[in-house]
């Protein structure tokens, strides 16, 4: 499981930065500051999301199915709420409508918690079992 977290950071990344240079320079231009720190909001997930799946393809504590279930949350509740913010803040740009989706962000993000929330259950059922 460590090559695809590797790899999916990477991706989170590369893409975080794009976006982000995105937002700085074309996106000032037109978006409101509310929805201008909208997009940064989703940027900066996306960033901490790389950075906690870089940790999980380096760490190698964590069992492969724990891993496994780390990387899906982390993965799916990315896309999930920093896609649903690109989303609701990009669509009304061509003048669609998002706004019947936007459960999907809190939905992300309940999956982004429930992934270090499963980190962290690791660590104190390891700290457990040393104990006893």
């Amino acid at each position: 499981m460590n090559n695809p977290a590797r790899i999916a950071a990477l991706i989170l990344g590369l893409l975080a930065i794009i976006l982000g240079a995105f937002g700085a320079h074309a996106l000032q231009k037109v978006l409101t500051p509310a929805a201008l720190s909208s997009f940064e909001t989703g940027v900066r997930y996306q960033f901490y999301m790389a950075f906690f799946l870089l940790y999980l393809g380096l760490e190698h504590q964590f069992s492969a199915k724990r891993s496994r279930i780390i990387f899906w949350l982390t993965l799916s509740g990315t896309i999930l709420f920093s896609g649903s913010i690109y989303l609701l803040v990009l669509l009304p740009l061509a003048g669609l409508s998002f706004k019947m989706f936007g459960l999907l962000t809190p939905i992300g993000g309940t999956l982004l918690i429930a992934a270090w929330l499963v980190a962290l259950m690791h660590f104190f059922s390891k700290q457990k079992s040393e104990v006893g």
